[in-house]
């Protein structure tokens, strides 16, 4: 499983690299997201200050929506799917490596933006580690995720639009434990509750969204 996984996750990733979609398009897109944020709340450092985490996630959370969206049709070009299928690897693998592909490329998202908020959001950064934890638990949530509604969507002629239908309901916890660990490790939250919870509660999401598409790729693949 884990081979497989290494495999697809690398044959993503070259893609991505090749086609140059992620920082050309993703990218300025999450950058113009956080400027327009800067831009509606200029007027009012202190609340664009406090918001900052929010917003963060904001912006990474529709830029999810690209990268999966960008994963899926890697897969249906060509006949791409259908030779996964055929391939003989492991569902489970497949699907552990297209979600870290999207892994690896919200985490380098993230890295820009966190710079983009510092810089726009005047934010000064503290707690690193608990943040950097909470990047990686909540990449991994919806990265998990958004894999797991791409390839419930793929099959739908509406699938460009079916698939945020789907995917925003069930990453609306990540999201939000996500935007609390961060506003709790920032102290912009002004929130009692230590982010040591909230960074507990979105490990358990990403654990229940991984294993949940560990089990259910296959049948899910089988469908299309």
């Amino acid at each position: 499983m884990w081979r497989d996984a290494l495999l697809v996750a690398g044959k993503d990733l070259r893609i991505e690299v090749r086609s140059r979609v992620a920082t050309n398009q993703v990218a300025p897109f999450a950058l113009l997201v956080l400027v327009l944020f800067a831009f509606a709340l200029d007027p009012d450092r202190g609340v664009l200050t406090r918001a900052a985490a929010g917003l963060f996630w904001v912006a990474v959370l529709l830029s999810a929506l690209l990268a999966v969206q960008r994963a899926q049709t890697v897969e249906s070009a060509e006949g791409t799917g259908d030779a996964l299928r055929l391939s003989g690897l492991d569902p489970a693998g497949i699907f552990l490596g297209k979600a870290g592909a999207v892994v690896v490329q919200l985490l380098a998202l993230e890295l820009l933006l966190g710079v983009g908020v510092v810089v726009l959001y005047g934010v000064d950064p503290s707690g690193w580690a608990t943040l950097a934890a909470t990047a990686v638990a909540a990449t991994m949530g919806l990265a998990a995720a958004g894999t797991l509604y791409g390839a419930l969507a793929a099959g739908s002629r509406v699938r460009e639009t079916l698939l945020p239908l789907l995917l925003l309901p069930a990453v609306a916890p990540v999201l939000i434990a996500a935007t609390r660990a961060s506003e709790a490790a920032l102290g912009t939250g002004g929130l009692d509750v230590a982010s040591g919870d909230w960074l507990a509660l979105l490990s358990v999401f990403a654990v229940v969204y991984v294993a949940f598409g560990v089990v259910a790729f296959g049948p899910l693949m089988e469908e299309q």
